[in-house]
């Protein structure tokens, strides 16, 4: 029998993290008492009790709920201190899990009310993942992100400050939230303002909603990467059309479970993806409200989902391809999958 090698010590790159879902649990208790913010019964006695809140997403009012605790757990960080706080402990998370790359989402109006506008609030990000970037030697950049839930002109807004910041730590340009609502078409000039930048265009879609709305961040939105994408398999030539482009799908699979997507792991069609040759960087999208970090994703594949060392490898390997990383980081960590598969 072929010995197990350790996944949380195969490099790979994190191209899928939401900022406040990244937060370790004890971080979000002690911010609330530092700030007097008063959780969610639900929210504190989870974290609390280091299980993960019971959350169903699939129908308005889970996903309601849903937004609400990470609402509640986002009101936490007031201060630049509690970003850098944020930033570097996600990175040691990172490290821990063996990430040599990681691409944070953020949409900054979120914390710019309380850290003095948008501009100021996006530099204060960008200055603690450049320092943690400096001081831990994780690989760590940027990838803004607009709400499909609010007007498509904020989206514009927001891809013409990323643009203004890609040489400061900005690679891509998402759109998160339930992409049931929203249509994909409707944030075409914001995208196309990134891409003319150079952005990576990496938007949500095929997680809550069908196959249709991967199609749609590819047709409407220029889509090199798409988050979560999961829900193509239910799409042979949709399938087909991803790895022709090789189109990276940032699949999350403890949060396609806890928010309902599919029962149980083993119903993630992990496997229909990448037996149909579409590059898969598996993600850890909200591990404060889903428990599970990086690495947990990949032991998901090989308990779940029979995938082999190699098979790991590869979907590592794939991870860095499609990630923004520069040329040599990429050469570096492609070597070092070699290096845990030969060990």
């Amino acid at each position: 029998m072929e010995r197990e090698r350790d996944v949380s010590e195969l490099p790979k790159a994190h191209l899928h993290l939401h900022f406040t879902g990244s937060m370790r649990p004890s971080t979000v208790l002690e911010l609330a008492d530092k700030h007097g913010v008063r959780l969610p019964d639900a929210l504190t006695e989870a974290l609390g009790g280091g299980e993960p809140p019971r959350l169903r997403a699939t129908d308005e009012r889970g996903w309601f709920r849903f937004q609400r605790l990470y609402d509640a757990a986002r009101s936490c960080l007031r201060e630049p201190e509690d970003i850098r706080r944020l930033v570097r402990e996600a990175a040691e998370e990172d490290i821990r899990d063996g990430s040599g790359w990681l691409e944070i989402q953020v949409d900054p109006t979120s914390y710019a009310p309380r850290l003095g506008g948008l501009i100021p609030a996006l530099e204060i990000i960008l200055d603690a993942v450049e320092t943690t970037s400096r001081e831990t030697g994780l690989g760590m950049r940027v990838l803004v992100a607009a709400n499909r839930m609010k007007h498509p002109l904020d989206a514009r807004t927001l891809a013409r400050l990323a643009t203004r910041y890609a040489d400061r730590g900005v690679v891509g340009f998402g759109l998160s939230n339930d992409e049931r609502r929203g249509m994909a078409r409707d944030f075409d000039r914001a995208f196309g303002i990134a891409r003319e930048a150079g952005l990576l265009s990496a938007p949500h879609g095929g997680e809550l909603a069908g196959p249709s709305s991967v199609r749609d961040c590819l047709d409407d939105l220029g889509a090199n990467r798409v988050g979560h994408g999961v829900r193509a398999a239910e799409d042979p030539r949709l399938m087909k059309r991803l790895a022709d482009r090789q189109v990276t799908c940032e699949v999350c699979p403890a949060s396609n479970v806890a928010l309902g997507v599919y029962e149980k792991p083993e119903d993630v069609p992990l496997r229909t993806l990448f037996e149909a040759g579409v590059p898969l960087a598996l993600g850890a999208d909200d591990p404060l409200l889903f428990g599970s970090r990086l690495a947990a994703q990949y032991e998901i594949a090989r308990r779940y989902h029979g995938f082999t060392d190699a098979e790991l490898a590869e979907v590592a390997r794939q991870s860095v391809r499609g990630s923004a990383a520069p040329e040599d980081v990429k050469t570096k960590l492609l070597a070092g999958v070699d290096d845990w598969l030969a060990s």
